[in-house]
């Protein structure tokens, strides 16, 4: 397809009309704002700026141009909403390079969705019948209300092998697409049957409310207890989550997820008026998850079997969230409960309690550490988690936090963890690679081998510059130095070398901050002339865009509050101040 084919369509296209078929939009400040569609708000946060043709909400952080809207909202692939669009704005298509594998996905999907439709028509008929009994019986015996299996959509699968089989291929299906959907199996005879036999179904939703997959538990005698659809062309189980779809309003009111294991508890969960909660799908959670779960909550609550397996999932799933920036907490059920039997024996009243006693995500991961490791193994798991952390900020929130709760020296765990790139320890993979990564990453004299990272490195550069030229010390004083060092340790040593005496400072050094005092003072040769003018150019500009940057995330977060507020003059006051801070100075030109 042709770029320029796609400008002509988003210059033909108004976005506004686009959006506004959606949602209710009234103008303000030289843009449209409404109630935005992809999360539950009551103050209008959902800007479009017609002008520019991008949309934005200050809530979500959703944003993108008319065409991404269209995708978004219709739950649409790029190709499918681009056609849609071209076909009301009457411009021709001609340009798609024909694309049969993508034809042929598309038709798949579709083929996949429609049996899936099917099968829970079919599973859903039959838990009401005769050959329901035995589903019913179950769920009454669980204490489970008819209202909570309508709205998650229960069903039964017959004791039958080929009931399934027979539905689809009576409403067009082969029993080879049945396979191919994850509906049907085959064996290595050649013989197709129904994968969930004898078995309670929940169906599972994505977030546009299809039925992508299928879960059973056996309610008769035999193996597994549980049973999922395997990975199909409309299904990872690795990336979906029981529940989601009916939960996620809730979610963005709530501000948290509930994370449990067992369809069960989820389903209990929602019945005593714990509607933000969801459940993984057989498999241990996912980045892909968490990072799904993120958009909707700024706090995950987990919810694990006290025993060991338990307590060992929780870490990993601690470790998971956090490392996304996300609130945790850390709920352990007492000996012989789960959620669905706590619940239906004492009440919210009882699992309201287990609540208050959580403990918190970082607390629980310490605790856990500090118990269970060696001192060896307890710094290959911090310098691990840090250096699974992409965002520097984060990195500077946990450091501290770890070297107290850990008992570290906050000053080598920087040097020995604090790195980007370094670490790739994950707890789940057991003590002997805990000893792999430490023996990996820490030499005998204490220093790491790797940098400890951009931000570090920065404040190291200028630290080492202030070591070898302190005749600049109060130049850079003046420039703001101090307001845009990134780490604990480069603000302390910059503290120390604009306040004390030059001598002072070099006398009251620990061995690490020795060592790296005198490496500067040793460097060969020293920058003179025209050399150390521009080295000294070089650092002003960059002190002066981090001052720059540091400006313009205030102004942004004012801007969205004055945005929601609306408040229309200083909305344009604060956006006239953004873009002259985004103007090129002269030395960019």
């Amino acid at each position: 397809m042709d770029n320029q084919v796609i400008q002509t369509l988003k210059q033909r296209v108004n976005i506004v009309d686009v959006v506004g078929r959606y949602v209710a939009l009234r103008p303000a400040s030289g843009r449209h704002m409404g109630l935005c569609p992809f999360h539950q708000e009551k103050t209008a946060s959902f800007s479009v700026n017609e002008v520019e043709g991008f949309y934005y909400c200050f809530g979500c952080q959703a944003g993108g141009d008319v065409l991404d809207f269209y995708m978004r909202i219709n739950g649409l692939e790029f190709k499918d909403a681009l056609r849609q669009l071209a076909e009301e704005a009457g411009i021709e298509l001609n340009e798609f390079r024909p694309d049969p594998e993508y034809d042929e996905r598309q038709k798949l999907k579709r083929q996949c969705l429609e049996m899936h439709e099917q099968a829970q028509e079919y599973y859903r008929r039959n838990l009401n019948q005769v050959t329901g009994d035995a589903a019913r019986s179950y769920l009454r015996k669980r204490g489970t209300s008819p209202e909570i299996s309508a709205a998650f959509g229960l069903g039964a699968s017959p004791d039958d092998w080929h009931g399934l089989l027979n539905h689809l291929v009576s409403r067009g299906f082969s029993p080879e697409q049945g396979v191919l959907a994850g509906l049907l199996s085959k064996n290595d005879k050649g013989n197709i049957y129904d994968r969930f036999r004898g078995r309670l179904i929940f169906p599972i939703q994505n977030l546009s409310g299809q039925v992508i997959a299928f879960g059973g538990r056996i309610i008769t005698e035999g193996e597994p207890k549980y049973l999922n659809s395997s990975d199909t062309p409309i299904y990872k189980k690795g990336e979906h989550l029981y529940g989601l779809h009916q939960a996620r309003q809730a979610m963005t009111r709530s501000k948290r997820a509930i994370l449990t294991e067992g369809y069960m508890d989820v389903l209990s969960l929602a019945q005593f008026g714990y509607a933000d909660s969801c459940g993984v799908l057989g498999t241990a959670l996912t980045q892909e998850q968490v990072k799904r779960l993120s958009g909707f909550c700024s706090r995950i609550d987990l919810i694990f079997d006290g025993d060991g397996a338990g307590r060992k999932a929780a870490l990993r799933s601690a470790e998971m969230i956090l490392h996304q920036g996300v609130a945790c907490r850390v709920l352990l059920m007492p000996d012989g409960e789960d959620v669905d039997s706590l619940l239906h024996k004492q009440g919210r009243e009882g699992l309201d309690a287990c609540f208050e006693k959580a403990a918190d995500g970082l607390d629980y991961c310490l605790d856990t550490i500090r118990e269970n490791f060696a001192p060896r193994e307890i710094v290959a798991w911090a310098t691990g988690f840090l250096g699974q952390l992409s965002d520097n900020a984060l990195r500077a929130y946990y450091l501290p936090r770890l070297a107290d709760g850990l008992g570290l020296s906050e000053m080598d765990l920087r040097r020995q963890g604090g790195s980007q790139s370094g670490g790739s320890y994950a707890s789940g993979a057991g003590r002997q690679n805990v000893r792999h990564e430490a023996g990996n990453n820490v030499q005998p004299s204490g220093r790491t081998r790797r940098p400890v990272g951009s931000d570090d490195a920065n404040d190291r550069k200028f630290i080492e510059f202030s070591i070898q030229y302190p005749d600049y010390i109060p130049h850079l004083a003046k420039r703001g130095l101090g307001n845009v060092l990134s780490t604990d340790w480069g603000r302390h040593m910059w503290q120390r070398l604009s306040l004390q005496r030059f001598e002072e400072v070099a006398n009251g050094l620990g061995e690490e901050d020795a060592r790296l005092w005198r490496d500067a003072l040793e460097k060969h040769p020293q920058l003179t002339g025209d050399e150390l003018a521009d080295h000294w150019a070089s650092l002003c500009t960059w002190i002066e865009k981090q001052h720059k940057d540091v400006r313009r995330r205030e102004l942004m977060h004012r801007l969205a509050e004055l945005s929601m507020a609306g408040d229309v003059s200083e909305v344009k006051k604060v956006q006239m101040a953004i873009q002259a801070l985004n103007a090129p100075s002269r030395e960019e030109e």
